[in-house]
């Protein structure tokens, strides 16, 4: 499978307030990067599904990259 790479965009819930966040994640489809936001956050954070809105997922090229550790597999 052609892995490609998506920068997605939303926010979730902490405490009283809501957080903004921008992730880049390689995956081979949407649906695995909603399930590995859920999973990552529901973890770090302690959250559910429901506390997580995920606003926007786009694919962007390997130079658009901006996050230090996915730049170094690529």
């Amino acid at each position: 499978m052609i892995t490609k790479i998506y920068r997605v965009k939303g926010t979730f819930v902490m405490g009283e307030e809501n957080s903004i966040f921008i992730k880049e994640y390689k995956a081979t489809n949407e649906a695995e990067i909603e399930e590995k936001i859920y999973e990552r956050f529901g973890s770090k954070h302690g959250l559910n599904r429901n506390q997580i809105s995920i606003d926007e997922i786009t694919e962007i090229a390997p130079e658009d990259v901006t996050d230090p550790i996915l730049k170094e597999i690529l």
